[in-house]
C-alpha cells in the first residue's frame, strides 16, 4: 500500500493542498497530528482532511489545546495567541471531529504517535540518545512521529544497541528493515529545518520504502491571511524562513 504521511499542518491550507497534489497516486493518508494552531485556516484544513476517503489521523498537542484539553499556559505567547484565535474560530463540527482523534494508533507494523511513543503529545525526538530510549515504548518494527517539524529518522542496531540519526540530505529514499526505525516526515505547514517548502513522506508498506518529499506553495498568500487575522509577526516571518 502506498501511503502519504504528513504531520504538523498547523492550519496551513495552501501547504496541505500542495502536499496532497504532489503525492501523486496513494491509497491512504496518515496524519500524525497538529492539524491546527499557528495558521489561518483551521476549518479549511479540518474540512479537507475529513473528506479524504482513507484517512488515519492522530491528535497533536495543538489540537488538544485548541479544544481546551491542554492548558494554554503550556505554550509560548505567540502560540497561545494563535490557539486562542483557533479555539474561537473552529466550527462545532470540526471541534467534535478533532476531539474524536486518538493520541496513538497501530497500523500493521507501524506505531503512530505525534511526539514520541513515550510521551505521545509532548516529547521531541531530535537527538540519538532520546530516540534510543524511545524504542522501549513501542513494540512494532517501525514508529512514525511528528511534533519536531524536522524530517529525520533514527535506526536502532539490535546487536550493539546503538542509535543512529539519518537526515534526508543523506538519501531522500531509504529501505526499511531489518533494524527498528523511528521516522518523521517533517512538517507540512511549518517546517523548522531552514527550508520553507512543505515536508512530507511517501511510505510503501509492501516494498518497505520511505521517501521524504518537499513541495513549494504560496507562502506569501498564507502570510497575508495570517496578518488579516492578527497573528503574531514572529509566526508570520518564520513561515517564509523555515525555522
Amino acid at each position: 500500500m502506498r501511503v502519504l504521511v504528513l504531520s504538523d499542518i498547523h492550519a496551513n491550507l495552501d501547504a496541505l493542498e500542495a502536499v496532497l497534489a504532489d503525492g501523486g497516486l496513494y491509497e491512504a493518508v496518515w496524519c500524525l497530528g497538529d492539524l491546527v494552531g499557528y495558521g489561518p485556516d483551521p476549518n479549511g484544513c479540518a474540512d479537507r482532511m475529513r473528506e479524504l476517503p482513507d484517512l488515519v489521523c492522530l491528535a497533536g498537542n495543538h489540537d488538544k489545546a485548541a479544544l481546551g484539553q491542554i492548558d494554554l499556559e503550556a505554550f509560548n505567547p505567540e502560540a497561545r495567541h494563535a490557539l486562542e484565535w483557533t479555539r474561537d474560530s473552529l466550527s462545532e463540527e470540526n471541534a467534535a471531529w478533532l476531539r474524536s482523534l486518538p493520541e496513538r494508533l497501530v497500523e500493521g507494523d507501524f506505531t503512530l504517535v505525534h511526539g514520541s511513543p513515550r510521551r505521545p503529545l509532548w516529547e521531541y525526538l531530535l537527538d540519538s540518545e532520546r530516540a534510543r530510549n524511545a524504542f522501549a515504548f513501542y513494540e512494532t518494527p517501525f514508529c512514525l512521529v511528528g511534533h519536531s517539524h524536522v524530517a529525520l529518522a533514527f535506526r536502532l542496531d539490535g546487536r550493539s544497541g546503538r542509535c543512529s540519526l539519518h537526515l534526508p540530505p543523506q538519501s531522500p529514499l531509504i529501505q526499511l528493515g531489518p533494524e527498528r526505525i523511528i521516522l518523521n516526515p517533517g512538517s507540512a505547514g511549518q517546517p523548522r529545518d531552514q527550508d520553507p517548502r512543505a515536508s512530507y513522506a511517501l511510505l510503501d508498506t509492501d516494498r518497505l520504502t520511505w521517501e521524504w518529499r518537499r513541495v513549494s506553495y504560496d507562502v506569501r498568500a498564507v502570510q497575508i491571511r495570517m496578518r488579516e487575522q492578527g497573528m503574531p509577526a514572529r509566526l508570520i516571518l518564520r513561515l517564509a524562513e523555515g525555522w
